[in-house]
């Protein structure tokens, strides 16, 4: 079994303060952000500095031998040279526009760059015990999961660690000592005393060899035990299709990620049963064969998963999410396929696994980049499918997800919806028109659009913004000048007054609408008084099913298509009591 080399005394102490300067500067990005330094105060240079502080850092602690080691350092610069160039690239696209949805950038990327990190550190470290890139696959199956162990272990000792400091904290606060209480609350020492705890995790991750050996055996025992279930129910479910159709399956919206999930947890299972290739086959011949069969029908669920994608795509066109799942379906599908012919081809079981494993471990690290550059860019991709939907009449301006275009999409996105305002089908038809200055003009997705001094309409901004219904007459200057002394109608969404005679007195009230965005509102029914002033009397929601679309709803209002409904039963009132509704029962 391949075992760790000793570290020296020095690279142990170097591992610690590592760790704590990773802590540190967590805290310098924190402050920077709180105090709008030039760099960290802006989301792209805080991208950047996050994605090299916790990627780099934690692959040195991970990797590193002797400090003299001038391979460590080329290292070092080439992977801190990668992760900048790939954040410059997010920071790009997260940014660029007022509200976008960072987190639609940066969750994948960081997830991706995670992913690229874990599975080219072994070949790392790999070069760094033999000198080249020829990785024998035993030293890179022992590297992967002594790193996954290892940042377990690390990640245990510190919930630990806390615990322990919240016990101090709470120990000396009975006696009314809230020193340490607060000291622990302090940004400063958690951060470093969490990068601290970190590094000796690590180190002991690193030194103990015997915990690490002795947790991979408790796990693979676990994994071994399991494998032959999760083999019979990939069979079993594939016997099944036969007889109830693929229909159910295309009726799901999970479909491609549960199908993705039976191929990922074989190959995680079938790696840590068979390890580095060097022991025994294990099970019985039967068993093994059941094994062999599983691994032999892979390719039809990474086919069913393609498929289920496809569907989706051909329906609705490209999103990042979707190019995100393709992506990751393509790579369960190499696997699929590399581990079907291992299974399949004659001789010593799964002879050529370790080669399949070796090679896709490059095709994930290449995947995992380009992803992040403008070559495979899912926003990128996600953007241009759904403009071309929309020129080649497959969506119509109505159904076009401008919100998508707008917040999630990144910098493309916005700039595509900036586009339409040139578009004839957004010239040519005021609701959809509307509706796209309404949702470039917000700088959140959900929840009120804050009003401030400087977007606040005043009377004449009113009239302008507020359309009069057909068959309506424009209110008095008395309940305009009301009106702006409030908060209806300051937002972009669409507001339509009405002036119909709801109660037959012969005077007409005043309804004013405002339809907000993505969908619902309110109206308020203003009624005159004997003095000629106008308040508000009644007020109801405008929910989603009012009407067929939010489209649909402003046309109606527009057109001045109010009508009032008299009750079938009149209200009650017992005594003094509240008012009471009759509803009508349904027979």
């Amino acid at each position: 079994m391949h075992s760790e080399p000793r570290l020296p005394q020095q690279s142990r102490m170097f591992i610690v303060l590592v760790a704590l300067a990773q802590g540190g500067l967590m805290y310098v990005a924190q402050k920077g952000q709180e105090l709008g330094w030039p760099l960290l105060g802006a989301l792209g240079g805080r991208v950047c500095w996050y994605t090299l502080v916790l990627t780099v850092p934690t692959m040195m602690t991970l990797s590193v031998v002797h400090l003299g080691d001038r391979r460590f350092w080329q290292h070092v610069a080439a992977t801190s040279g990668l992760f900048l160039a790939l954040a410059a690239g997010a920071a790009w696209t997260a940014t660029g526009a007022p509200g976008l949805s960072a987190s639609a950038v940066l969750a994948p990327f960081g997830a991706s760059v995670a992913l690229c990190a874990f599975v080219l550190l072994p070949w790392l470290q790999c070069r760094l015990e033999h000198g080249h890139w020829r990785a024998p696959y035993p030293a890179l199956f022992e590297h992967a999961w002594q790193n996954t162990l290892t940042l377990a272990l690390a990640a245990l000792f510190t919930g630990i660690c806390w615990l322990v400091l919240h016990l101090w904290a709470g120990l000396f606060s009975l006696v009314r000592i809230d020193f340490f209480r607060d000291l622990f609350r302090e940004d400063a020492f958690a951060m470093l005393a969490t990068g601290a705890m970190a590094g000796l995790g690590i180190l002991i991750g690193r030194t103990r060899q015997r915990a690490i050996q002795v947790a991979r055996q408790i796990l693979f025992a676990i994994f071994r035990g399991l494998l032959p279930l999760l083999a019979f129910i990939a069979l079993l479910f594939m016997a099944s299709l036969p007889f109830t159709g693929l229909q159910p399956l295309w009726e799901t919206r999970s479909a491609a990620a549960l199908l993705v999930s039976v191929i990922a947890l074989l190959v995680l299972f079938l790696n840590a049963v068979y390890q580095d290739g060097g022991d025994p086959p294990p099970y019985p011949a039967w068993l093994r064969r059941l094994v062999q069969a599983a691994l032999a029908v892979l390719p039809l669920y990474a086919a069913l998963a393609l498929v289920a994608i496809g569907l989706r795509v051909h329906q609705y066109g490209w999103t990042a999410d979707r190019v995100w799942a393709g992506l990751l379906t393509l790579l369960a599908s190499a696997y699929a396929l590399g581990y079907a012919w291992s299974a399949l081809r004659g001789g010593t079981w799964l002879r050529p696994l370790p080669r399949v494993n070796q090679a896709l471990s490059w095709l994930v690290i290449g995947i995992a980049i380009l992803a992040n550059t403008p070559l495979l860019d899912p926003h990128r991709i996600a953007v241009a499918s759904q403009v071309k939907r929309f020129e080649q009449g497959l969506t119509s301006a109505t159904d076009l997800d401008l919100a998508y275009l707008r917040f999630e999409s990144g910098r493309r996105g916005y700039r595509a919806a900036l586009a339409l305002r040139e578009h004839p089908a957004f010239i040519d038809s005021r609701v959809d028109r509307d509706t796209l200055e309404e949702v470039l003009s917000r700088n959140r997705r959900w929840g009120r659009e804050p009003t401030t001094a400087d977007t606040r309409r005043d009377e004449a901004g009113l009239r302008a913004h507020i359309q009069v219904a057909e068959g309506s007459q424009s209110p008095d200057d008395v309940w305009w000048h009301a009106l702006a002394g409030g908060d209806r109608c300051q937002r972009p969404s669409p507001c339509v007054v009405l002036t119909p005679d709801l109660d037959a007195d012969g005077q007409s009230e005043i309804l004013l609408c405002e339809v907000n965005w993505p969908g619902g509102g309110q109206c308020l029914l203003y009624a005159r008084t004997a003095d000629g002033e106008w308040p508000a009397v009644a007020q109801t929601p405008l929910w989603h099913g009012t009407a067929d679309t939010r489209i649909d709803l402003i046309e109606r209002l527009r057109a001045g298509e109010v009508s009032s409904v008299q009750q079938p039963w009149p209200d009650l009132r017992i005594g003094d009591g509240p008012t009471l509704r009759l509803d009508p029962l349904e027979h």
